[in-house]
């Protein structure tokens, strides 16, 4: 029944993000929501979604692949933060370049987060599937993960190649001078250099995010976080 619950929760927590655009769904809760209420709504939805689908895992049969090490759980920890700060600055952060972002308002000679990378809500879904694959090492849980991973780099692939074909080679050629897809690239090349520092309101939201993960984790994952 293990294997059952992990295989139903994966594909429902999957269907959810392709369904609602592919029949229409979306169209009509937003007409009915509103972008922000939509928005609001699916990341609950989706939060739950994923909840579920690590427990499941949790649940399912052990088979273990390899030992989980102190220095496995050290990079989860070390990793988390990036992976929040990413999320916390991604999200709805003026980029026209990702989905979780704005269209309005980018300006490319100050482009922000997306200087540090034009994708980081993919990037912290692969930051944080890697280092949990490696902290875990059953096989749910690599299957888990590296669905996650899998689908944090095929959707880079796909979301640049869209916004690319939909800006044009002039439009993108201006708007992404000064950013990257790997992140700090533009930044170690000179192509961008940071003219303010980052809002101080969601590096505050990022600590707290950080700290209920951390304290959350137990009661709702069973598992302690730390090394």
């Amino acid at each position: 029944m293990g294997w059952i619950e992990f295989g139903v929760s994966m594909v429902i927590f999957m269907a959810s993000h392709r369904i609602p655009a592919a029949f229409g769904v979306k169209r009509a809760l937003v007409s009915a929501l509103g972008a922000k209420g939509y928005m609001l709504a699916f990341s609950l939805f989706s939060t739950a979604l994923l909840v579920w689908v690590i427990s499941a895992a949790g649940r399912a049969p052990v088979v273990a692949l390899w030992d989980q090490t102190s220095m496995a759980r050290w990079a989860v920890n070390l990793v988390m933060p990036v992976s929040i700060l990413l999320v916390v600055f991604g999200t709805a952060a003026a980029n026209p370049f990702a989905f979780e972002g704005r269209q309005a308002g980018f300006d490319p000679v100050r482009p922000g987060i997306v200087g540090v990378t034009r994708q980081p809500l993919l990037w912290a879904l692969l930051l944080w599937s890697g280092a949990h694959i490696w902290a875990n090492g059953d096989l749910a849980h690599v299957l888990l993960f590296g669905v996650f991973a899998f689908f944090s780099v095929v959707g880079m692939r796909l979301v640049e190649r869209r916004r690319r074909q939909d800006m044009g080679e002039p439009a993108w050629a201006e708007l992404a001078a000064r950013t990257s897809v790997l992140p700090l690239a533009a930044l170690l090349s000179g192509r961008w250099k940071p003219r303010s520092g980052p809002s101080l309101a969601r590096l505050v939201l990022a600590c707290l995010i950080w700290i209920t993960a951390w304290h959350a984790h137990v009661p709702v994952i069973g598992v302690y976080p730390g090394p």
